[in-house]
């Protein structure tokens, strides 16, 4: 069965703009499965579940477990395959004699999940994890630019990092809210085109849900969301 594997961070992005509902639909259409892993399960539901806040976001995933529209996986493989990936890629660049921690567990153990379950896609919205399986060149001058120092890279290290992560995808929240506004999954959004307050309903629709995401954590330039409008025609 084709699968997807969700890190929080999207979770968090679409619960926050009361669009967790569309991964029903999605999955339907998808026509496969959509996980996460036990350390992504801690943070969107087992840790604010004991708190105050975000406890009601908690609420609303705990639903779609509940009704396997999110299946939680875990097992010693994965568990196995993320200590290994998280030794590898914290100790591939480093700065003034120190190696520097790029990525958490949790970002990790999906992509362990990913690699058991031989799913082609993960569903990521931070930067530096999609950054170091896609572009690590860039990912090293942001690093430089931002830390104001050269370098070091363990080669060995960053080349079987990109051996084990080959293929797998990367895509983020506001791909999946794209996704879903070209299926018409958000068309009740839509305000009566003869509103003048909004001269272009599907636009600012797009537009608005776009924006959500980033203003909710998803790793998003306001170049790349004008883009994607482009792409729908707007």
């Amino acid at each position: 069965m084709k699968s997807i594997i969700f890190d929080a961070g999207p979770v968090i992005s679409l619960t926050t703009n009361s669009l967790l509902w569309l991964l029903g639909p999605l999955g339907k259409t998808f026509e496969g499965a959509f996980y996460i892993t036990k350390a992504v399960k801690k943070e969107l539901v087992d840790t604010p579940i004991c708190g105050k806040k975000f406890k009601f976001e908690a609420l609303q995933v705990m639903g779609l477990i509940s009704d396997d529209i999110l299946q939680v996986i875990h097992n010693d493989q994965i568990l196995a395959k993320t200590n290994h990936l998280l030794e590898i890629a914290n100790t591939i660049f480093k700065a003034r004699g120190n190696w520097i921690k790029l990525v958490h567990y949790a970002e990790i153990e999906v992509i362990a999940a990913a690699l058991f379950l031989n799913a082609g896609c993960i569903v990521i919205d931070e930067r530096t994890t999609r950054s170091l399986i896609e572009t690590p060149e860039k990912l090293k001058r942001h690093l430089e630019k931002k830390l104001h120092t050269a370098i070091q890279v363990n080669e060995k290290n960053l080349a079987e990092f990109q051996k084990q992560v080959r293929g797998i995808e990367v895509i983020r929240s506001v791909e999946l809210v794209t996704i879903a506004f070209e299926l018409g999954l958000l068309n009740h959004y839509l305000v009566d085109k003869d509103d003048k307050l909004v001269l272009n309903p599907k636009k600012t629709l797009l537009e608005s849900v776009l924006w959500g995401m980033k203003l909710n954590g998803c790793a998003v330039s306001e170049r790349e969301i004008d883009k994607i409008l482009h792409i729908e025609g707007f």
